[in-house]
Parts: structure tokens; C-alpha cells; sequence
């Protein structure tokens, strides 16, 4: 079967370089925003949509010539996306919105045509960019295409690549023989019903003092200024440490639970609801939730899985797994109250930590709905 892939690369552009990628963000930040300007008065006009294209604009901004064309077509594509979420599904997507010169990702994509996009050695080449330096840290799969690439610019200013590869890729599905069930924990990332806890480290809680001393200084910097940039950078260098923190924990647990278990179950929870702030503003989790990255540990636990002919299983979130016993079946409706972390079985008298308990009936879940 057909695979597609993502790989990501660090970047060591020149000097030349990076004015052409800072150009090219800039003039796809642009043709964005311009389209997206034209098509809502358009619409305020007519009350019909418009269709314009990037090519419509160089005439009178010649210097969106300079840049990938490509480029441009993409910041068109990903315009014409957000407006079909939003006519199609306005319950869920807002209007789309204006790109910020100072909040917005840096970052542009481009399409590999011929050879447009390609590795030699330890460079990359890209359209009117040229040979890039790049640190190759693991191989393209043998006889893969280059789909498309993502340039992007992190806030600490490094630069990287990330590419979408296409390839043959024989994928059996496995008959799920071994099963592991995960119940959320909001300071611990998650309680398996046959593993250890994750005992997530709390990365963004270790570095709040010395984000909290960072950020003060940089509000008394004057803005603009040189000093004000120097400590901008200090700032996004110490939040992009715990973002990398993070995602090294994250992977290497969904790569160890991918690799001993055929089958693992979850429990289908929104975790965006979870993170508001409760009515009468008693408890608010976003924080917590925030920093575990549960959302991001089960995509990367999908996708491992999914590689290996593997599931993951998704549990329904109004199933009672905190209030079953899993011995007997009993359903005890007093542990609705999140306060109960331990409690007895009324019926069989086995005694249960909530939360453990709570992942050994999703595993048991997990176990019926494969069957």
C-alpha cells in the first residue's frame, strides 16, 4: 500500500538564506491576508465569493515575483480550506482570520515538481532558495518520493524542514492477543491497567519560576529595542526547551507501549473542555492539562500503532469506567464525586484505586469492542 510520511530536519541556512525564507514568509503572509481582505469586502459588495489567485496581484506587487510561486499557491490552498470549514461547518470554524506579522508561525510549503525538491549529501535543494544545509539525522525510506516540504522558522530563530514523503509499505494487521487500557491523569499524563504509571515530570510547572523571572525582565526592556530582542530570545529559547521536553517524553512512551501491546484503549475525552474554567470558577485544569499534552501523546500513539498493523480503541466517554468494579460489575454511583480516589465494592468487597481500576474496565472495554 501507499504510505505517506513526514520527516523533519534541522536547517543551516547561510546568511542569503535566511533573507529569502524571511521574504517568503512575509510575501505569503501577505498574498494570505490580501486575499482574504478582498474576498470579504467582495463579499460585503455582492454577497457572493470571490476567487482570486495569487497570480492576480503580482502586476501590482512585482516583488512577490522574487519568491517561490508555489509558495503563494499553497497560502492560496490553505484560504480556500478555511473557507470551505467555515461555510461548510460554521457550528465549528469561525470566518478565517488575518495573519499576524508578530503571533503567526513563520512558515511557508512548497510542491517537489521534477525534481524541484531534493536531498544530496548534506544539503537540501529548494526552489529559489538554492543547496541548504541540513542535519539528515535518520534516512527517506528507500525508493520514496518528496511530495511537499514545510519550511519553518522557530520562535529561538532555528530553522527546519519538514518533508512528506510517498512510498510502498506492506502493513499486516495484527490480531490484538495483548491489551493495555490508559485512564487520563491530569498530573500524571495517564494510570495503565498493566504498566507502570506514566509519572509525567511536570516540565512546564519546573520552569514556571524561571519563565516567570524571564518574562518580567523582558516586559521592563524597552520595546524594540536590542536589548528587548536579546531577552525575546532567552525568553522562546526557555519555552522551547519545555516544548522538546515534552515531545521527547511523549514519544518514547507511545514508542515503548506501541512496541509491547496489539491493542490499547482509551477513553474518548475533550480534553479542550476539561482545561475551561468549571462554572462559579472553583477549579480551572488548564494548566495541568496544558502541560501533560494527553492530546499529543494519543495522536503519536495512533499513528505508531497504525504503522505496525496495530489499534488504538477509543471508549466511548460516557462509559462509567471509574465506576464499575471490575471484579463483579457493580456500579457504584458514588464515585461520581471526583474527591473518591479509593473505594470499597459494596457487592463483592474488593477494594479499587479509582483510577486503576478505572483502566483495567477500559482495557476489558477495549477487549470486547476488537472482538
Amino acid at each position: 500500500m501507499i504510505v505517506n510520511k513526514a520527516y523533519r530536519y534541522r536547517l543551516y541556512p547561510t546568511r542569503e538564506q535566511k533573507m529569502m525564507f524571511a521574504k517568503t514568509f512575509g510575501c505569503v503572509r501577505f498574498i494570505y491576508n490580501k486575499m482574504l481582505s478582498d474576498r470579504l469586502d467582495y463579499y460585503k459588495e455582492t454577497g457572493q465569493k470571490l476567487n482570486n489567485t495569487p497570480a492576480q496581484y503580482k502586476e501590482d506587487f512585482p516583488w512577490l515575483k522574487e519568491v517561490d510561486s508555489l509558495a503563494l499557491a499553497n497560502a492560496q490552498m490553505n484560504l480556500n480550506k478555511a473557507y470551505s470549514h467555515f461555510w461548510n461547518d460554521s457550528k465549528h470554524f469561525g470566518k478565517p482570520r488575518f495573519k499576524s506579522k508578530k503571533n503567526s508561525r513563520a512558515s511557508y510549503s512548497t510542491n517537489n515538481q521534477k525534481g524541484s525538491v531534493r536531498i544530496e549529501g548534506h544539503k537540501v535543494k529548494l526552489p529559489k532558495v538554492g543547496w541548504v544545509k541540513l542535519c539528515q539525522h535518520r534516512p527517506l525510506p528507500e525508493n520514496s518520493i518528496i511530495k511537499t516540504v514545510t519550511i519553518s522558522q522557530t520562535p529561538s530563530g532555528k530553522y527546519y524542514i519538514s518533508m512528506l514523503v510517498e512510498y510502498e509499505n506492506q502493513i499486516f494487521p495484527v490480531i490484538p492477543k495483548t491489551f493495555l487500557g490508559l485512564d487520563f491523569a491530569m498530573h500524571g499524563l495517564y494510570v495503565a491497567s498493566d504498566e507502570e504509571d506514566a509519572k509525567y515530570p511536570d516540565f512546564l510547572r519546573k520552569a514556571e519560576k524561571r519563565l516567570a523571572t524571564a518574562q518580567q525582565k523582558l516586559s521592563k526592556k524597552q520595546k524594540g529595542s536590542h536589548n528587548s530582542e536579546k531577552q525575546r530570545l532567552r525568553v522562546a529559547i526557555l519555552h522551547e526547551k519545555v516544548a522538546n521536553q515534552r515531545r521527547d517524553f511523549l514519544h518514547k512512551k507511545a514508542r515503548y507501549l506501541a512496541d509491547h501491546y496489539d491493542a490499547i484503549g482509551i477513553e474518548d475525552i475533550s480534553v479542550k473542555a476539561m482545561a475551561k474554567r468549571k462554572k462559579g470558577g472553583k477549579f480551572s485544569f488548564g494548566k495541568s492539562v496544558a502541560d501533560n499534552g494527553w492530546n499529543m501523546f494519543t495522536n503519536m500513539l495512533e499513528y505508531k500503532l497504525a504503522w505496525q498493523g496495530k489499534q488504538l480503541i477509543k471508549i466511548d466517554k460516557w462509559y462509567p469506567s471509574s465506576q464499575l468494579c471490575h471484579v463483579c460489575g457493580y456500579q457504584n454511583h458514588e464515585t461520581k464525586d471526583l474527591s473518591v480516589r479509593e473505594w470499597d465494592c459494596p457487592k463483592c468487597g474488593s477494594h479499587h484505586n479509582r483510577d486503576k481500576n478505572a483502566a483495567i474496565n477500559i482495557r476489558e472495554e477495549a477487549r470486547r469492542i476488537s472482538a
